[in-house]
C-alpha cells in the first residue's frame, strides 16, 4: 500500500507522516506526551518574572492560564497556518525562557507595563523579519544553523540536569529522593522503549512520566494543595495591563527577540533535518518566525510574555519520529483546555521536577546529536571546522563563567553572559566573514556590523544613564 493511500485512510501508521488521518483517541497520548514535556517550562518563566516584578499571586495564576491558551493557539497556527503565519510543521510553542533575565531587569526598572509594551513592539519586529525572511535568509550559511542547533542542545543539558535534581531553588535540590525519582523515570523510559512493540514504543516518555508520577505520589513528593479553590472555567482578559512604550525597555527586549528568532530558526532546522530528513524551506522558516513574533505580540495584549518554539519538544520529535500534525494538534488542544479549565492545568502542574528531568535528559541529548549530524552534513572543511570550533567553544565556554562579564553594564551581562546562542552568534558571524568566499558571506558582515553598532549604542547609553541620571 502506498504512502499516499495510507494517508487517505485512518491509520496509526500515519503518525510518522506529516499529514494523514490518525484515530483521535489513540493519538491523544502522543499529544499529551508533548504537553507534559513542556508544561513546567511553560509556566516557570511566568512565576519568575511576576515575582521579580512584584505582581500578586492572583495575577500570576491568571497569567499562567493565559500562557496555556497562547501556547495552544501558537502551536495550532504553526501546525495549520493562518495566512502567512505558521510553518505547517509540528512545532510546539510555549512561553520563552530566553526573555526571563531581561524581563527581570526591565520589569523592576520601568514596571511590568513597560515589559508588555516592549513585547508588543519586539514581536511585531520579529514577525516582519519572518514575513520577509526570503530576502535575508541566504546570509545564514548551513554551518551557522548547524552550530545554533548544537548550542541549543548543549545549553539544555544543564536544564535537564537541574530538573533531575529537583529544580533550581528547590529546598531538596540534589536530595536522595530526587535522585531516585529521576533515575526511576529515566530507567522506565529506556525499558519501555526497548521492550514495547510497534507504535507504543514512541510513548516511552509518557510511560516514564506516569511511572515517575506514581512513585512520587507514594513518596509524598506531589503537592496537591494547588488544586484547592481552583475556578471551574476562566478566560483571559484583553489588556489587563496598559502597555507603556519605554524606549530603553523596547531596545533591550528587541535585542532578545533577535536571539529568540535565531533559536526558532535552529529549532525549525533541527526538526526538518532530524525528522523529515531535509532542509527547512524559506517558506517554513518565514512562517515559523512570523508566528513566533506576531503571536508574541498577541500574547502581550493579554498581559502575557512572548512565546517561542520549544527545543525540548524538538528533542521529543527526534526521539519518537512522531510528526503527524493532527496528532500533535491533540497536544495543542490539551493546552487550550488547561487554560480554559484551570483545574486541568493545576493537575498537570503538580508533576515533580525530578520526574520531568528523568525524561528530558534523554530528549535534550537527541538535540545535541542532531546538531552534530547537521555539522557533519555541512562537511569538515577547514572553514567549517574553524567556525564550529570557535563558535561552540566561546559561545558555550563564556556562558559557563558569567562573572567574566562583570565589567560590562547589566544589560550586556543579561544578553551575552546568560545566553550561549547570542554570544555564539557574534563569533559565528565574525568567523563567517573571515572565511567569506561569496557575496552571501559578505552580507553576513553587514548584518554583524549593524548588530555591533546597536550593541555599542546600548552599552554607551547605559553607561551615560548610570552616570548622569
Amino acid at each position: 500500500m502506498s504512502k499516499t493511500k495510507n494517508q487517505s485512510q485512518v491509520s496509526m501508521d500515519n503518525i510518522y507522516c506529516l499529514d494523514g488521518k490518525v484515530p483521535l483517541l489513540q493519538s491523544i497520548p502522543f499529544g499529551l506526551q508533548h504537553v507534559l514535556a513542556m508544561f513546567v517550562a511553560n509556566i516557570a518563566p511566568i512565576m519568575i518574572v511576576t515575582g521579580a516584578c512584584g505582581l500578586t499571586t492572583q495575577e500570576m495564576a491568571s497569567l499562567i492560564q493565559t500562557a496555556m491558551i497562547m501556547a495552544g493557539i501558537g502551536t495550532m497556527i504553526q501546525l495549520f497556518t493562518v495566512w502567512k503565519l505558521g510553518a505547517k510543521l509540528p512545532i510546539v510553542m510555549g512561553i520563552s525562557f530566553t526573555f526571563v533575565s531581561v524581563f527581570c531587569y526591565v520589569g523592576p526598572q520601568w514596571g511590568y507595563e513597560a515589559v508588555i509594551g516592549a513585547v508588543i513592539v519586539g514581536g511585531i519586529i520579529e514577525g516582519l523579519l519572518g514575513l520577509f525572511a526570503k530576502y535575508w535568509r541566504g546570509i545564514i550559511a548551513p554551518i551557522v544553523s548547524a552550530c545554533v542547533v548544537t548550542a541549543i542542545g548543549f545549553s539544555l543539558l544543564s536544564v535537564g540536569a537541574n530538573s533531575f535534581a529537583g529544580g533550581v531553588g528547590a529546598a531538596d535540590f540534589g536530595s536522595a529522593q530526587n535522585w531516585i525519582l529521576g533515575s526511576i523515570t529515566l530507567i522506565a523510559c529506556i525499558l519501555f522503549n526497548v521492550f514495547a512493540k510497534g507504535h507504543l514504543k514512541q510513548l516511552s516518555v509518557l510511560f516514564g512520566l506516569v511511572v515517575g508520577y506514581i512513585v512520587a505520589l507514594c513518596m509524598g513528593k506531589v503537592d496537591l494543595s494547588s488544586l484547592e479553590g481552583v475556578a471551574l472555567v476562566s478566560l483571559p482578559q484583553i489588556l489587563p495591563y496598559k502597555p507603556v512604550f519605554n524606549v530603553n525597555a523596547i531596545i533591550s527586549v528587541v535585542m532578545i527577540f533577535l536571539v529568540s528568532a535565531t533559536e526558532t530558526i535552529g529549532d525549525t532546522s533541527a526538526m526538518t533535518n532530524t525528522v523529515l530528513g531535509r532542509e527547512a524551506t524559506d517558506k517554513e522558516i518565514s512562517g515559523s518566525l512570523a508566528c513566533d513574533g506576531i503571536i508574541s505580540s498577541l500574547s502581550a495584549c493579554f498581559g502575557c510574555m512572548p512565546i517561542t518554539s520549544f527545543s525540548q519538544n524538538v528533542g521529543l520529535l527526534a526521539m519518537t519520529k512522531v510528526v503527524n500534525r493532527y496528532t500533535i494538534a491533540t497536544g495543542a488542544g490539551i493546552l487550550l483546555l488547561a487554560g480554559i479549565f484551570p483545574g486541568f492545568g493545576a493537575v498537570l502542574a503538580t508533576l515533580p521536577e525530578a520526574v520531568l528531568g528523568g525524561c528530558t535528559i534523554m530528549m535534550f541529548g537527541n538535540i545535541v546529536i542532531s546538531g552534530l549530524q547537521m555539522i557533519g552534513d555541512c562537511g569538515f572543511t577547514q572553514r567549517n571546522i574553524t567556525i564550529a570550533a570557535l563558535s561552540l567553544s566561546i559561545g558555550l565556554g563564556f556562558t559557563q563563567v558569567p562573572d567574566m562579564f562583570i565589567i560590562f553594564p547589566t544589560l550586556v551581562r543579561t544578553i551575552f553572559a546568560e545566553n550561549c546562542v547570542c554570544c555564539k552568534n557574534l563569533i559565528l558571524l565574525q568567523k563567517t566573514y573571515l572565511f567569506a568566499t561569496d557575496f552571501r558571506d559578505k552580507l553576513g558582515l553587514i548584518s554583524l556590523s549593524i548588530h555591533k553598532l546597536i550593541s555599542l549604542w546600548i552599552y554607551f547609553k547605559g553607561i551615560f544613564s548610570a552616570l548622569y541620571l
